[in-house]
């Protein structure tokens, strides 16, 4: 089979942790037949410094003319005064807007090797195995208006949360697909004892549950979820919730795996479902750590099994995204670390060498 991927390295460790992605998905096109063809363009920093802008017209028509995009990391203190009319953050919301990705799906499995590179007990992570559906292309990010003014008084700025009910709709219906093909056990999450966009929110979601009858569904309030994230994060198998909370929640959520360095996530333009292959993004959750870059230290395993997810939900490749995943096991149970997940009695490896551990491992699987 052949596939066409849009590569886009970004700024800091995105081109080397791409380098590594890349690697491990032409090995598994050489070991299964299958050909992936790419095609690399320029976003965040990288793009504000090539073309002015972070995401330019013609990079969005190379990606809708591919099955699917591939993306390192974008940002650095390079592009970061507030006065600057472009940031290269501007590039993620134009991709996301532009290819119309309004899922986005972020898997928190704690490994049982890394069972100890986390802050928290070994009995509270032991056995988390939840994923994340959080609304990508509405609420406070895009809601308007949106701006900051002068008054008499002084300065003033706002945004605002806004949300369709069709907006709402599809992406709780992409929660309760995920739940219904895992342990069947949905939590939506909102603030609806203080914000009318979360009200409707739970009324949509109560609506859409009478559609999966098989499907648990549970109203959860963000604060209380976030709690409940360090308390008892096994409690949890499908999270489906609205933008913001969704990148706060994450963010904390990713600390159960030890790591930024370990969680893959995948931005989908549709809902998925067995045997329908969905355009899509795909990317680590880290960002561009400008200070490792360059250094042959950073982690590469969040894009290789971002790739598997990939493999997954837009090439329908199911066998071949299990292999990445077992590779990944595999290396981790050989006792193989990069620096951020280094512990005692480790062999600690580089980005690279990382990567030709994956490669090898997705050789010698049957």
């Amino acid at each position: 089979m052949q596939f066409s991927l849009a590569a886009l390295p970004g700024d800091g460790i995105g081109p080397e942790v791409t380098a590594e992605a890349v690697k491990v998905l032409q090995a598994v096109g050489s070991r299964f037949g299958h050909a992936f063809n790419l095609h690399y363009g320029l976003v965040g920093g990288a793009a504000i410094d090539e073309a002015g802008t972070a995401f330019s017209n013609d990079t969005l028509k190379m990606c809708q003319g591919c099955d699917a995009v591939l993306l390192g990391a974008v940002g650095g203190p390079k592009w970061d005064d507030p006065q600057a009319k472009v940031h290269p953050e501007d590039g993620l919301l134009a991709l996301r807007k532009g290819l119309g990705l309004f899922a986005n799906l972020r898997p928190v499995r704690v490994s049982p090797v890394l069972i100890n590179a986390t802050n928290l007990k070994p009995e509270v992570i032991r056995g988390v195995d939840f994923i994340f559906v959080r609304e990508l292309t509405g609420g406070l990010y895009f809601g308007r208006p949106k701006r900051q003014w002068r008054t008499s008084r002084g300065r003033r700025a706002i945004d605002s949360m806004a949300y369709s009910e069709q907006e709402i709709e599809r992406i709780v219906r992409v929660g309760f697909e995920i739940a219904r093909g895992r342990g069947k056990k949905l939590v939506s999450v909102d603030k609806a004892n203080v914000l009318e966009s979360s009200r409707l929110w739970r009324q949509v979601a109560i609506e859409v549950a009478g559609e999966y009858p098989d499907v648990e569904l549970e109203h959860m309030l963000v604060d209380a979820c976030a709690m409940r994230l360090i308390q008892n994060p096994a409690y949890f198998d499908v999270i489906v919730t609205e933008n913001t909370f969704g990148d706060i929640l994450t963010d904390e959520a990713s600390m159960l795996a030890g790591s930024m360095g370990m969680l893959a996530s995948a931005s989908l333009a549709g809902v998925p479902r067995e045997g329908v292959n969905i355009f899509g993004l795909y990317e680590p959750i880290h960002g561009s750590a400008p200070r490792r870059a360059g250094l042959n230290m950073a982690n590469p395993l969040a894009i290789i099994l971002s790739i598997a997810m990939m493999l997954r939900y837009s090439f329908g490749l199911i066998k071949e995204a299990q292999t990445v995943e077992s590779a990944v096991d595999e290396v981790l149970e050989e006792g193989y670390r990069t620096y951020d997940i280094m512990s005692e009695g480790k062999l600690k490896v580089g980005t690279r060498e990382m990567g030709d551990l994956i490669v090898k491992k997705v050789w010698a699987r049957k």
